[in-house]
């Protein structure tokens, strides 16, 4: 009983969580776009509004890892029973994170994000994402969904800080914006490069890559703001390219 209550809960939280987004610029909530109120930060760690259609990707997993679930065969799965709970609060916080967004209760989002981020955490380690294989279809239905969700949500996590600093006129200890975005992307080369390192997690690094493209795209032309942007770039790609290299045949790989 407490398994399919389990399975139950993570399909409705989920879908209710993809309406909810959709909704969010569809109707919109409260007259606000997110990305209208994104773009009302002065800030540069967000990316072109192009790059924010990964969320399409994300919503395509998180159905797939609902079904699969689901599914009677998997209601024993120890990895979807250790994670199921977790994948709805997670759900419910990034419900609640639309709706403070949209309300302009930027402090509040933090702590949603916050909150989001760490149950994506605890759902990523107990999957076990590269430290053991399991079947082709568990890879592409569960593992590969939630290496995506949590490399989108590191990201916007970071934008999510940036904006509620800015918000709050921070004075970033009296750096100039360029400077702190210069240290704010060397947090984000040492947060992948580990994750890189650890896990070699290709679908996790990407979306890293795909984040960071798009932040130049939307840059092109802020000088030292621009070139770190890339050079960031550059060095994630590098330190996967090296844990691959250094660790071949060591560790079993996402996909």
């Amino acid at each position: 009983m407490k398994n399919t209550l389990r399975q139950i809960s993570v399909v409705v939280v989920l879908l209710a969580t993809i309406v909810i987004n959709i909704l969010a610029d569809a109707l919109p909530i409260n007259g606000l776009g997110t990305g209208t109120i994104s773009d009302s930060f002065h800030v540069y760690f967000v990316p072109a509004g192009y790059v924010f259609a990964i969320w399409g990707i994300i919503y395509i997993g998180l159905i797939a890892y609902a079904v699969y679930q689901a599914l009677p065969s998997q209601k024993e799965n120890p990895r979807v029973q250790a994670t199921g709970w977790w994948v709805v609060l997670g759900g419910l916080a990034n419900s609640a994170w639309i709706f403070l967004w949209h309300y302009q209760k930027f402090v509040g989002t933090l702590v949603a994000m916050l909150f989001l981020l760490a149950t994506l955490i605890v759902v990523y380690i107990r999957l076990g994402i590269n430290k053991f294989k399991v079947s082709p279809s568990e890879t592409w239905a569960v593992r590969v969904p939630f290496s995506i969700y949590l490399g989108w949500i590191t990201v916007a996590t970071i934008a999510n800080i940036s904006d509620v600093l800015d918000y709050l006129k921070w004075d970033r200890f009296g750096l100039s914006q360029a400077t702190w975005m210069v240290i704010v992307l060397a947090a984000v080369v040492l947060i992948t490069g580990l994750m890189n390192f650890l896990r070699k997690d290709i679908a996790y690094a990407l979306v890293i890559l795909w984040a960071l493209a798009g932040i130049a795209a939307k840059f092109p032309a802020e000088g030292v703001v621009t070139v770190a942007v890339w050079v960031a770039f550059g060095l994630v790609a590098a330190t996967l390219a090296a844990a691959f290299i250094l660790t071949s045949g060591k560790t079993p790989s996402n996909i």
